[in-house]
């Protein structure tokens, strides 16, 4: 059984609602977050009434947030992004790429996205080229293209070979696999006690 408590949006609340909605939320978020930055109440038809004009204001920007978010996923669909970052020789990155590294280049190019917006299947932590979903509102959604580059010219000689997992580990194709080799016979020594 879980345990919700319906309240009175006063504040526009990101995936929840906007002010004026009564929405029900588990009595955890209410308690630890929603209340204590006073961003909602206990319903009653006096508030509902009171929030009226705010609710009016906030819904005419949601129109125009929605009409700037449309316009942009039509221009933000397929657009290539660089960026650049340092690595070792076989090309694994010091760092790792970010939602935060990704929202603040596509809001340098023009195109103001938020962390949230932007979606990561795993950790990038390699030299290479990815597919990036972006996703605004729930139908709101498109692919980016992001390649990440060096710094510097890496110097790969014998390193063609190599290929990486999606965790940007190194993936040894010569290794030998497991029970390939002889077992080995391995000697145990047990401590001396040292004599006092």
């Amino acid at each position: 059984m879980s345990k919700t408590i319906t309240l009175l949006l006063t504040e526009n609340v990101d995936s929840l609602g906007i002010i004026g909605d009564v929405v029900e939320v588990k009595m955890g978020y209410a308690r630890n977050y929603l209340m204590p930055r006073e961003m909602a109440m206990t319903p009653s038809d006096e508030a509902i009434a009171e929030l009226a004009d705010r609710r009016a204001v906030a819904e005419k920007e949601m129109l125009g947030l929605r009409a700037n978010r449309e316009q942009m996923i039509d221009k933000l669909d397929g657009v290539a992004l660089t960026i650049i970052r340092s690595c070792n020789d076989a090309g694994h990155l010091y760092g790792s790429v970010t939602q935060n590294d990704i929202a603040e280049a596509l809001s340098a190019a023009g195109y103001p996205v938020t962390p949230r917006s932007v979606r990561l299947p795993h950790a990038i932590k390699r030299i290479d080229l990815f597919d990036i979903h972006i996703r605004l509102d729930l139908d709101l959604e498109a692919d980016i293209k992001l390649e990440v580059v060096p710094d510097r010219e890496l110097h790969m000689d014998d390193q063609n070979d190599m290929e990486f997992d999606n965790d940007g580990e190194l993936i040894d194709k010569n290794a030998k696999k497991e029970g390939d080799d002889k077992p080995r016979s391995r000697e145990m020594r047990v401590p001396e006690e040292a004599d006092n």
